[in-house]
């Protein structure tokens, strides 16, 4: 039922134009079922079966066409109206929930398979509602006037109807259950072909450079059976379902011909009686079989967007704002880490009751082998992910009190493989601080060493880097992100590998800047080429979750621990890996 939930919640600020459809809906529905009462006048005053005005007749059935005409404009302008809007909240609150899910969450998930699933609710919670409206509201009217109807003539007529009408419901509705489970584990495998194409076409340069087409093609492979099986097994179930009902509705079909028949050879049925229950009962028939054909796609599309709701209920929220979360006030910077525990799910303990300072305006550097702790270190600092137990306090206040939005406009963080937005450069680079000028953005690109290379493009600033920024060499993508955390300015800068893509004679040049933007700031940098930390206030040396070291260059050197044997191991200018995945 969380789709209906969902529908119920979202469709507040759209009820008139909803309702503006539903009365569409009842006035289409009596023009429908009056129009054959009034074909039946004209044959009998025409046959002389009954006596009255033609003209008379005719101006109902003039006013009648001309109501449905308006009807259908007012409900075509309420369906124009409600649909894009209620979409745009569809995506909206998608945007919204997802935004608080943890970090975690998405390292699990194929970004081409939420895709899908946002894409089947943003496309079909629409056309639920319209079908909840439309066809079945329709139907429930038309039966009711059409009984009535049926009664005028023969009680027999209206009882048969009934009958059919109850047989044709239950047998559709028995059916709901196992076509609504069909449907969701479809639309279930078509997220999982569709991420895997996006997964396919957003490494297409690994896929070439790797000549694995084939493999992947193989891996496509296995998809499609199950993705066939459950198409074939659901085609097949309404194929047996639909040639059932349809049997049933030529015996009834045959039934009421045959009592029309009997009834008109004993005189009980004028030509009009006959030609009101023909059309009464073929627009019955069809609207059945067109509501049952429809009822298909409404259990599929139900099944596509009940999937997509489910992301809005995964148990994984582990670190939302709380309720009374204030903003951070972020005076000097300092970082304290007191008594912290932390481990990924279901893997050991990567910290245990850390304790650590950073004070403000000191510039430390992290190092280590990979898989020592130091990206878990920042990350936690950022609430990506939540500590087990201890706290992690800025400027005296728990990250966990204050809002997240206001913890990260804190902190600039430069990344060692930067993601761009298929946006342009200079909105990109205004990614890091959204009110600055265009100058502003020049002058932190100038500051970065971008403006260099971004002058030479055709379009210059306006010039569009592709999904994730595959338009841009490694390093440029690094100075895109030197620049927006130039533009940012804020008090905690945290550089993750911010150079190891630059040449180095741009590194050089770059240096300077980043040592200007380092000032007066709470600074961590993770570093495998040592010579870059040489003048940082701290080194902390990590390994197995553990800070083994800490001090100056020159005092971790004097120790002849590991800081040391890193720094002897060094070749040019960089670590040996003892581990290959970093924490």
């Amino acid at each position: 039922m969380r789709v209906l939930k969902f529908i119920i919640a979202n469709i507040g600020p759209y009820k008139k134009y909803v309702v503006g459809i539903f009365l569409a809906m009842c006035l289409i529905t009596v023009d429908n079922t009056l129009k054959p009462l009034l074909v039946k006048l004209f044959i009998d005053i025409v046959s002389g079966a009954e006596q009255g005005n033609l003209w008379v007749v005719f101006t109902f059935y003039a006013l009648l066409q001309f109501m449905l005409v308006s009807v259908w404009t007012m409900s075509d302008y309420c369906i124009t109206k409600y649909t894009a809007k209620f979409r745009l909240n569809v995506a909206e609150h998608f945007m919204t929930k997802l935004y608080e899910y943890p970090y975690s969450f998405f390292q699990n998930q194929l970004s081409g398979s939420l895709t899908s699933k946002i894409n089947d609710a943003f496309q079909h919670l629409p056309h639920l509602i319209f079908t909840i409206i439309n066809p079945f509201m329709y139907f429930i009217l038309l039966i009711l006037i059409s009984l009535g109807l049926l009664a005028s003539v023969a009680p027999i007529f209206a009882l048969s109807m009934g009958a059919w009408v109850f047989l044709f419901f239950v047998i559709t509705m028995v059916s709901m259950k196992k076509s609504m489970r069909l449907n969701k584990e479809y639309a279930e495998e078509k997220s999982k072909i569709i991420g895997l194409a996006a997964d396919y076409l957003g490494n297409m340069m690994s896929v070439k450079l790797f000549a694995a087409r084939t493999f992947e093609q193989g891996r496509f492979s296995k998809l499609q059976k199950p993705f066939v099986d459950i198409a074939e097994k659901g085609g097949f179930y309404h194929t047996w379902l639909y040639g059932f009902l349809g049997m049933l509705t030529s015996l009834y079909a045959l039934f009421f011909l045959a009592a029309l028949i009997f009834g008109y050879q004993k005189g009980v049925v004028t030509p009009g009686d006959f030609a009101l229950v023909i059309m009464i009962n073929f627009n019955i028939i069809n609207t059945l079989f067109q509501l049952s054909h429809m009822l298909r796609d409404f259990i599929a599309n139900w099944g596509a967007v009940d999937q997509a709701i489910a992301l809005l209920e995964t148990s994984e929220i582990t670190h939302s704002d709380k309720t009374n979360a204030t903003a951070l006030n972020c005076r000097q910077g300092k970082i304290a880490f007191d008594q912290v525990k932390f481990h990924y799910k279901g893997t050991e303990p990567l910290f245990e009751n850390k304790s650590i300072e950073i004070n403000a305006g000191q510039k430390v550097g992290l190092v280590g082998y990979s898989g020592g702790g130091k990206s878990t270190f920042v990350n936690l600092i950022l609430r990506l992910y939540d500590v087990t137990d201890g706290a992690i306090v800025i400027d005296g206040q728990d990250i966990r009190d204050v809002t997240q939005d206001s913890l990260r406009e804190n902190i600039a963080m430069i990344p060692q493989d930067p993601s761009l937005f298929h946006r342009s450069l200079m909105e990109n680079i205004r990614y890091g601080r959204a009110d600055s000028t265009d100058e502003e953005v020049i002058e932190a690109a100038k500051k970065a060493h971008a403006h260099e290379f971004i002058s030479t493009l055709p379009q210059g600033y306006d010039s569009l880097v592709g999904e994730r920024g595959v338009k841009l060499s490694g390093g440029q993508r690094q100075r895109i992100a030197i620049a927006r955390a130039i533009l940012k300015n804020a008090p905690i800068l945290i550089l993750d590998e911010a150079t190891s893509q630059l040449d180095s004679v741009t590194e050089s040049l770059i240096q300077e800047s980043l040592w200007e933007l380092m000032q007066n700031k709470t600074t961590i940098v993770i570093a495998h080429r040592l010579s870059t930390l040489l003048h940082m206030d701290r080194i902390l040396v990590f390994d197995k979750g553990k800070i083994n070291e800490d001090g100056t260059h020159s005092e971790l050197l004097s120790k002849a621990g590991l800081y040391k044997h890193l720094w002897d191991a060094q070749v040019g200018g960089f670590l040996g890996d003892e581990k290959t995945e970093e924490a």
